[in-house]
């Protein structure tokens, strides 16, 4: 049984949901630990002026649903990330608009040349390559690419966050890393990563 002494940074996930039904200011320790990153998740999904709402709408979501967690998990992440991936859907109008202008736009950057320039610039070649494959994902490959490759999740964190098995997981994402290596001319995006 945890105590009345024990601090939220010490707790689990799923203790501090459980603590949060009899003691709903305890869910502020669960905001203070992952907000951060769902508002970075948020804002290279659809733009950093919306990642504060997203933010704000994916932890109000998170705490009016947080009888139903799952406490055998625990850590919460894929869950968040699974509200934030339904909430970002109902922004996708304001996405595709973001990822087509990026697609159009190539980044410019003034300054010198360092010693990774080189590497930046290959990335700023590749961005409108990138953002015009993303587009021409359907909803749920973004998603699972995105929670993969953005959100730095497992193949069994995507699963839980896309409510899916761990198996559909990993065969769509070797059909997207067919499709991205297509669309990006040989590059191979997933060649640094396996999980």
């Amino acid at each position: 049984m945890v105590g009345v002494q024990d601090a939220p940074e010490t707790l689990d996930d799923s203790t501090l949901i459980g603590q949060s039904l009899g003691s709903p200011e305890s869910f502020a320790a669960l905001f203070d630990r992952h907000a951060d990153e769902i508002h970075r998740y948020a804002a290279r999904r659809l733009g950093p002026e919306m990642a504060d709402d997203v933010t704000g709408e994916v932890f109000l979501v998170a705490f009016r649903g947080r009888a139903r967690y799952d406490r055998s998990w625990p850590d919460a992440r894929p869950w968040l990330y699974g509200i934030a991936t339904r909430i970002v859907a109902q922004h996708r109008r304001a996405e595709r608009r973001r990822t087509a202008a990026m697609a159009r736009v190539g980044v410019e950057r003034p300054g010198g040349f360092d010693e990774r320039s080189a590497e930046r610039v290959t990335a700023e070649q590749l961005q409108p390559r990138l953002a015009r494959a993303l587009t021409r994902l359907n909803a749920g490959e973004r998603d699972l690419l995105l929670l993969v490759a953005w959100a730095d999740l497992t193949y069994e964190d995507a699963a839980l966050a896309l409510g899916v098995p761990v198996g559909t997981v990993r065969s769509r994402l070797h059909r997207l890393r067919v499709k991205m290596r297509r669309a990006l001319g040989g590059t191979d995006p997933f060649a640094a990563e396996e999980r």
